[in-house]
């Protein structure tokens, strides 16, 4: 190589590397604060880039952005698969099964480890725990002492001694899911007003929450419109060259709304395409390619895992009238996913699960997206 050619590879070694940290430091300079976070209570997680976790306080109606510093990018990975998590992370926190409570679970995509919230405890009282478990396995507690941080506090959420009719804290689900996606952080969960299910879309960096849309749906199962049902978990998806929110609620409507929609104080009626089945919980759902379609994959506390093809939801004619159980969009239940109580993508081809087996022990396992 002669000696030009030497100094211009230095040159744009220098140029490149100089790019990368300020990418770096962009992604990250929306954390305004050092220090320890005030966190309440850890419900849902969310990974935006450069390691910055959001979490979902529902018990203080806010959502954190913290630095994880964890940003080791790794082209491949092999599978993390962790038998009795539930015991490690007793043993780990001094204290047993039984008291620990684990809300959700997120995967970093640039490192591959799984994050995870806990709830140390029962009840309001219960103390937040963030876990974290590298590619090999092992588990340790994230620190919160000394972090950079940003906070935004969600300005109607129920007040905390607020119960619905069954007599369950509604402050418990100001909170029900978080995202991020292209600057923003999208939040669902119950507010205090009198169309109460709210969906949020939060400029990051953070500035101040706003109040949120309203949303309403047809609910097939129970035969009328609702107005006070949160969404239980969202992924986002482009349909028709616009770009939407699928979200599933309790019982089991999956409704797809537009995010242009979701504008401080409107009131939005989302359009529900599927009735996947009553007395059914929706936990967790993500999108994923295979076999050149596109599928939405959600696990549920009763039914099991549902794949759903995508290929219809452009042209899916709303429900509007009773139903007794299904209805719209099909779906395939993969009987080989049995326990699962969370899922986030792995990888392009693979999940993880975090599955309650037979004999009651909580373990993560990778697998095949199907």
């Amino acid at each position: 190589m002669s000696h030009s050619l030497r100094n211009l590879s230095a040159a744009l070694a220098v140029v490149l590397a100089t790019a990368a940290l300020a990418q770096a430091a962009s992604l990250t300079q929306g954390l305004d604060k050092q220090g320890k976070p005030d966190l309440k209570s850890a419900g849902p997680l969310a990974f935006g880039p450069d390691g910055v976790l959001f979490v979902g306080d529902p018990q203080g109606a806010a959502i954190f952005a913290i630095d994880t510093g964890d940003r080791s990018e790794k082209s491949s990975r092999g599978p993390l698969n962790v038998q009795k998590l539930d015991e490690q992370a007793a043993a780990l926190l001094g204290t047993t099964p039984d008291k620990l409570l684990f809300n959700d679970l997120a995967v970093n995509p640039a490192s591959g480890a799984a994050y995870l919230s806990v709830s140390r405890g029962k009840g309001p009282d219960a103390s937040p725990v963030l876990l974290r478990v590298d590619t090999t396995g092992k588990l340790s507690e994230l620190s919160l002492d000394d972090v950079k941080y940003a906070k935004a506090a969600l300005p109607n959420a129920p007040d905390p001694s607020a119960k619905d009719r069954r007599g369950n804290s509604q402050r418990q689900e100001s909170i029900t899911e978080v995202a991020y996606i292209d600057g923003r952080v999208l939040v669902a969960g119950l507010s205090n007003e009198e169309f109460a299910s709210n969906l949020r879309s939060i400029p990051f960096p953070f500035t101040e929450a706003d109040a949120g849309a309203s949303v309403e749906i047809y609910h097939g199962a129970h035969g009328k419109f609702e107005t006070a049902s949160p969404v239980r978990t969202f992924t986002t998806y482009g349909i028709g060259g616009q770009d939407y929110l699928l979200a599933a609620y309790t019982c089991t409507p999956l409704v797809k709304i537009p995010l242009a929609d979701l504008t401080p104080g409107k009131k939005v009626k989302g359009k529900t395409i599927a009735e996947l089945g009553n007395r059914n919980r929706p936990l967790d759902m993500v999108v994923y390619k295979k076999d050149g379609r596109d599928w939405l994959l959600m696990a549920n506390n009763s039914r099991g895992v549902m794949k759903i093809p995508t290929d219809g939801f452009d042209k899916a004619e709303g429900i509007t009238k009773p139903v007794s159980d299904k209805a719209g969009i099909n779906y395939q239940t993969i009987e080989g996913f049995k326990g699962v109580q969370h899922l986030d993508k792995y990888d392009a081809d693979r999940a993880l699960l975090l599955v309650r087996n037979d004999a009651g022990q909580l373990n993560l396992q990778t697998v095949e997206l199907p």
